[in-house]
């Protein structure tokens, strides 16, 4: 969730064309222009296309960020002046970007009926500033752990195992590990029975050191590409890939490879949960000279329509909290539902915890950089 849930490069030409752009001329005719910083498939043309045709003559550009930390420092470093919106993994919003000021309160009477069609989103507690306003509007969410074979790995074996399917030395040279940096932070954690979300002693340390060589050290292929991890997988070249979920292995699983599945351990050292789960909120960034089409955006990405568009854009498919109305729910295909394992869903949810910030960040990612190197 970069800390890094993805590291994709689309949107990135339309991102290199607003970075590009001097400050002036990104700042001019703000109520004519809308820029969005975000996660892939809000920059999509099946997104974004539908907005601008309803609004002629405006500017909509998007750019698809790298990792959440990355985002919150480029707001930080003065480009509140550039974005008028902001879409982030789900702890950002609360804990670092409105304390800061960098993002400010959605209108209530306008959003908050959305929130009574989103089931148990209906009252997402991160939503919300610890003063009451509302900071963010949540769309997008999924487990995210990791995946196996399920020809080879059985999902009750995984399930049962969980993160110590992978120091099991049967395993070595079997598995891939996903670089998403932060990710593979949290999980490593995981993996050596810590709670990352919570300072660490100097024994937890030493103990996450000798967990990330191992996993690392015994990994066959590490790559930040999605697809070439799923290619090796359905390939046979690995049985199984550390950091992944619903998210990774939704394109395999569309294009009929449902033996790709994304596993949530049934038990971990978080509150008993070994899972993660990530929800991206967009939230309105306090640009000086804000753009009038900012929350116009906001609500329209809450229409049924788009709503599924959100879903399955771009390559990569996802659960959304609009899914708990039958109008959007019905949308989706069979097909579409098992690609995003809607059949687990429920349960993988309650087996995760939120997605957090890594207490220890900077000295646990140093130690996994350096066994990256090995």
């Amino acid at each position: 969730m970069r800390l890094n849930r993805r590291a994709f490069t689309s949107g990135a030409l339309a991102g290199a064309a607003l970075t590009s752009m001097p400050f002036s001329a990104a700042l001019a005719q703000r109520a004519d222009r809308m820029n969005i910083l975000c996660w892939e498939g809000y920059n999509s043309d099946d997104v974004l296309g539908p907005f601008r045709r309803q609004h002629p003559g405006a500017t909509i550009r998007a750019e698809s960020g790298t990792s959440d930390p990355d985002m919150v420092n480029r707001l930080r470093a003065g480009e509140v002046n550039v974005w008028d919106l902001i879409n982030l993994n789900q702890p950002f919003a609360r804990q670092q970007l409105y304390p800061a000021g960098l993002i400010k309160p959605l209108s209530k009477e306008r959003f908050l009926p959305f929130f009574e069609k989103m089931g148990e989103f209906s009252d997402y507690p991160l939503s919300f500033a610890e003063d009451g306003e509302l900071i963010g509007m949540p769309q997008r969410y999924g487990p995210f752990s990791f995946v196996v074979n399920t020809d080879v790995i059985s999902r009750e074996m995984a399930e049962d195992q969980g993160w110590k399917l992978f120091l099991d030395p049967a395993m070595a040279g079997r598995y891939g590990v996903l670089s998403y940096d932060n990710w593979n932070v949290i999980h490593l954690c995981l993996a050596a029975d810590l709670n990352p979300f919570v300072p660490l002693s100097e024994d937890d340390k030493a103990r996450f050191r000798t967990t990330t060589e191992t996993i690392l050290g015994n990994a066959r292929l590490l790559t930040d590409d999605l697809v070439a991890m799923n290619t090796a997988m359905i390939n046979g070249e690995i049985d199984a890939y550390f950091t992944g979920g619903t998210y990774t292995a939704s394109p395999a699983r569309y294009d009929g490879f449902s033996n790709v599945r994304a596993i949530t351990p049934n038990s971990g050292p978080v509150d008993g949960k070994g899972g993660v789960v990530w929800v991206e909120l967009t939230s309105a960034v306090n640009n000086p000279d804000p753009s009038t089409l900012a929350e116009e955006f906001l609500a329209f990405v809450q229409q049924p329509d788009i709503s599924k568009v959100v879903a399955f854009s771009e390559g990569t498919y996802n659960p959304v909290t609009q899914m708990a109305d039958p109008e959007v729910f019905a949308k989706f295909s069979a097909d579409e539902l098992d690609a995003i394992q809607w059949d687990s869903l429920d349960a993988e949810m309650s087996r995760s915890v939120e997605f957090g910030v890594v207490a220890d960040e900077a000295e646990l990612t140093a130690i996994y950089l350096a066994a990256r190197r090995g």
